[in-house]
């Protein structure tokens, strides 16, 4: 399995001769310096998995994964090494097409979950010189990517289904974990990173995954993290390094955890991470690694603006390409890396290098901005719905306009200048006279100073429903009504309507709550001397009767807790369990996880009644890892699906007094385990459900 120690000693010879040198250390911005600016970059998703292409004994819908999904033995799997010849791989073309394509940097799996590495590891023989190809693949691209200007990243997977060390076991296999050692492991995991750091010239990230076991733990994920500045102080290293990744939304969990930049994976997150360095990973259709019949690709349309929509909210976009097993991008993937090209070569300017633009919530589309000399600003209005009549409103921006013109033509003498009118709160553009560039056309609209845009006011209620009257405040962001570049903060006054009409300088004035007693669209706008001065803010509040109860329980038929079914499976969803049959039948006192039989891969269902003690409108707060859901009676209030960690979602109910049928359902697949439910009642702070609230049936 392993060479021989004196390979080692002799590579620890070259390295301490000076093969690869840690450069001089540089603070945090100067270190993801290239990496804001490049906003774009290509990732690779390649390994023996390409071999199957996705299919195994008849099922095709398996991807990088196939190697667990489809419950395939190591040895067994171990034979696609004999069959990883990639004779049509040419890392300049791959290169040639991120290029091509506006991107600027590569992230490729130099070794996935299945334990496979595509460098030469001095520490396996489970690596691409093992196979008939006999080539460094790290190497070739490497240096490709350079001779493109290009940064060379690597995805390395901390979790590895292969190494006899490596811990937890697959519950479907056949090896035995006796004599296992995880610390072993992780020597093995550390030693190869050292490679990865020295051996390929300067790296621009390590890009880490599978943290998410119990046996990685913080501690493990810090001591790689320093093991990482240590060797190439200037490597950018991604949250997945630690333990403190918010699920697939990606986000870095507060609590001193190691990464500099965040992870979502397969989405966008609505109003982006303000202050956070976060990159959205995305496939083009819907595997990482090549499946040959998943011809479900999203248009270059759809990724352009998915590009642009995650730059306008300040991440970086993160393409994955999965390549087949002879070494090519799928045509599919070539066709739409040129088509993003395309767009890129006339519209680079508004990604690259910019940051989150100051106006969010646009209708048409979505915005960037860049930083001028001499303080003013350029914002970059990215326009996916044309508008009919020709006038395009920015709201909310109260800078004085200097200069207006497509992207495309900015730097031409003959450029056409749009007209750039203030009507209330908005700049109007004039576009009568512009052709769009579809997909997404691109104005550059300059303005004086830095941008000041004055956000909608915020409506702030209990619920979006209620049942005897409600009470609604409105405000203004004390902080956005001051000019960013210096004066007096506007004096501005909060006007109302309750028809859903657009408040006029008549409207009453907001002088303190509003109180509802019907079903109400309530609009609120801030004016300064009696002009509109932000866009309207809308929230509709419906007064609704509460869910009747069952009655009261006698005691006889009821006792107090819920009864429960225990489910054993792999999902990666909430099954039918109505389809399946429990492994056993329950009580449980609460909803919670006593009664599980096994640490991964069950299900749980609850059920019983919930005692709402008065009239009102009720908060269930579910909180699981993974995927959960909340109904009362035939209603689903809360929705917790999915694969996830530990997550809270919240469900807004109005019930009656009395008796209400609940069900809770439950599933988890790997990794760590949560489950709890917590209730608001009315008036009442947020707490656990007490126990005296579920009853079961006697029977």
């Amino acid at each position: 399995m392993f060479k021989s120690l004196i390979v080692l000693l002799v590579v620890l010879c070259c390295v301490a001769g000076g093969a690869a040198q840690p450069a001089p250390d540089m603070t945090q911005d100067a270190r993801m310096a290239w990496w804001r600016e490049a906003r774009f970059g290509l990732f690779i998703h390649w390994g023996l998995y390409a071999i199957p292409a996705g299919e195994w004994k008849g099922a095709t819908g398996h991807g990088e994964w196939i190697m667990h999904t489809a419950q395939i033995p190591v040895e067994e799997y171990e034979r696609f090494r004999e069959r990883f010849n990639p004779v049509r791989f040419d890392a300049d073309a791959w290169a040639g097409l991120a290029a091509e394509a506006g991107m600027k940097y590569i992230v490729i799996t130099s070794k996935h979950h299945d334990g496979f590495c595509l460098f030469d590891s001095k520490f396996t023989d489970y690596d691409v010189m093992s196979t008939p190809f006999k080539r460094d693949i790290m190497k070739e691209l490497a240096a490709a990517a350079r001779r493109r200007g290009l940064r060379i990243c690597w995805y390395h997977s901390i979790m590895d289904w292969h190494h006899p060390d490596y811990l937890p076991r697959r519950d479907w296999e056949r090896r035995s974990a006796a004599g296992a050692d995880f610390d072993r492991y992780r020597a093995h995991l550390k030693d190869q990173v050292r490679e990865l750091l020295t051996s390929y010239g300067p790296i621009g990230v390590m890009w880490f995954d599978g943290e998410w076991e119990d046996t990685w733990t913080h501690e493990h994920g810090l001591d790689l993290f320093r093991l990482c500045r240590e060797i190439a102080p200037n490597t950018i290293v991604n949250n997945r390094v630690d333990k403190g990744r918010a699920g697939m939304a990606g986000l870095t969990l507060a609590g001193g955890f190691a990464g500099d930049f965040g992870t979502p994976e397969q989405e966008v997150p609505p109003t982006g991470l303000p202050g956070v360095d976060w990159e959205t990973c995305m496939t083009m259709n819907n595997h990482w690694g090549y499946n040959a019949r998943d011809l479900d690709y999203k248009s270059a349309d759809e990724l352009i603006r998915t590009l642009v929509d995650v730059v306008s909210k300040g991440g970086n976009f993160l393409l994955n390409v999965g390549p087949t097993a002879a070494g090519e991008f799928p045509p599919e993937s070539v066709e739409r890396l040129r088509a993003i090209g395309a767009w890129m070569r006339l519209n680079g300017p508004s990604i690259y290098g910019t940051h989150a633009g100051p106006c969010a919530g646009l209708p048409w589309g979505r915005c960037t901005q860049r930083p001028l000399d001499g303080g003013d600003t350029r914002l970059f209005l990215h326009v996916f719905d044309w508008p009919a009549d020709g006038r395009l409103a920015v709201p909310g921006i109260a800078n004085t306009p200097l200069h207006c013109s497509l992207l495309t033509e900015l730097d031409q003498p003959a450029a056409r200048l749009i007209g750039a009118r203030r009507d209330g709160d908005a700049l109007v553009l004039t576009l009568r006279d512009v052709e769009p560039l579809p997909p997404v056309t691109v104005i550059a609209l300059d303005v004086r100073g830095r941008p000041w845009v004055i956000p909608a006011p915020i409506i702030s209620a209990a619920d979006d429903v209620f049942v005897d009257d409600l009470a609604v405040t409105a405000r203004i962001d004390g902080h956005a009504l001051k000019p960013p570049d210096g004066g007096d903060a506007a004096s501005v006054t909060l006007r109302y309507t309750t028809d859903g009409s657009d408040p006029v300088r008549d409207s009453p004035a907001v002088s303190g709550p509003v109180r509802l007693q019907h079903t109400t669209t309530l609009s609120v706008r801030a004016f300064r001397d009696d002009a509109p001065f932000s866009p309207v803010a809308r929230r509709t509040f419906t007064r609704v009767t509460p869910r009747p109860g069952i009655g009261d329980a006698s005691a006889a038929a009821w006792e107090p807790g819920l009864a429960y079914e225990y489910y054993e499976g792999d999902w990666q969803r909430l099954p039918d369990f109505d389809a399946l049959s429990p492994v056993r039948r329950g009580h449980a006192d609460a909803v919670s996880l006593a009664p599980r039989g096994r640490p991964e891969r069950f299900g749980l269902r609850f059920r019983g009644l919930l005692r709402a003690p008065k009239d009102g409108v009720y908060r269930l707060h579910l909180r699981s890892d993974d995927g959960s859901r909340l109904y009362v009676g035939d209603e689903l209030v809360v929705d917790n699906d999915g694969l996830h960690v530990a997550e809270e979602r919240t469900g807004v109910i109005a019930l009656a007094a009395g008796l209400h049928p609940i069900t809770v359902s439950y599933f988890q697949r790997t990794g760590e385990v949560d489950l709890g439910l917590a209730w608001t009642p009315p008036g009442e702070p947020k707490a656990p459900v007490p126990p005296a609230a579920l009853l079961r049936s006697r029977e």
